[in-house]
């Protein structure tokens, strides 16, 4: 059981990372914070802490699954939940992403009025 207060949402993408914090600070009530790529990922969330990481599949330079493992391996964060957020959900797809460890996917593009929900049937409190 994960009591959700802070969730960091890493994506290449500026809109979808605005659309992210307003949807997981507002709606979600949660302390958001943001990482721009894998590397910026693995930094903060060693300094922030976050009860839970949302991260994207493709992204340049590191994609989501090194940035998965590589959370994985720092003591900070590999226990941390993370759902992989992707366009691509084809069950072979998230099939692959669970097997690596994540505790879902949500698909994009997402509703920011139901991410907060879609998040919470993934990882309860």
């Amino acid at each position: 059981m994960t009591t959700l207060r802070k969730v960091m949402l890493v994506d290449d993408e500026e809109d979808i990372r605005a659309i992210g914090k307003l949807s997981l600070s507002r709606v979600g009530g949660w302390v958001t914070v943001l990482a721009a790529s894998g590397n910026e990922a693995l930094t903060k969330a060693a300094e922030e802490q976050p009860d839970l990481i949302l991260l994207d599949v493709m992204m340049p330079g590191m994609d989501g699954p090194t940035t998965f493992n590589r959370l994985r391996a720092q003591d900070a964060t590999a226990r941390t939940p993370i759902i992989f957020m992707t366009a691509k959900v084809q069950k072979q797809e998230v099939a692959r992403y669970l097997e690596l460890g994540a505790v879902g996917v949500i698909g994009k593009p997402f509703d920011p009025m139901t991410l907060p929900k879609e998040i919470l049937k993934l990882v309860p409190e």
